[in-house]
């Protein structure tokens, strides 16, 4: 998991927090506690993926353009971090004469896809809205 999925949750929450109005980047930048260029690389794959509409200029910046009870974390991991359970470095070596070492690497992805594939089951069930409620309760 990249934390560009955690960033991509917290800023649609965020706007969902904020119906009807516009956040810059540096707004949500404040909010998320990150630099605004990174908001605006992780808001720009968002964007691509039609979970919020942006407006150049003075009052522009994003609004949510989808609906926060329909919107599961399972779409923005797709959108963002697809992929991010496996580790990028491999042990092993599938030329080795060792059935551990040369078996190890086809094993783990086996166990890494299955993994994924359990965390989206679960994303699934997690909307932009239920995270929003979740908040709401911590006060």
């Amino acid at each position: 998991m990249n934390s560009e999925f955690t960033i991509a949750v917290h800023s649609l929450v965020y706007l969902a927090y904020l119906p009807e109005r516009m956040a810059s980047s540096e707004l949500i930048s404040k909010n998320v506690s990150t630099h605004p260029a990174r908001i605006r690389k992780v808001m720009s794959c968002l964007r691509k993926n039609g979970f919020v509409k942006t407006k150049e200029g003075i009052g522009g910046g994003y609004i949510l353009n989808s609906n926060p009870h329909e919107v599961t974390l399972a779409q923005i991991y797709r959108a963002i971090s697809h992929g991010a359970v496996k580790p990028h470095g491999c042990t092993g070596d599938p030329e080795q004469d060792c059935p551990i070492s040369s078996n190890i690497p086809e094993v783990m992805d086996e166990i890494f896809n299955e993994a994924e594939v359990s965390l989206v089951k679960y994303l699934d069930q997690v909307t932009i809205h239920s995270v929003l409620e979740k908040i709401k309760q911590c006060h």
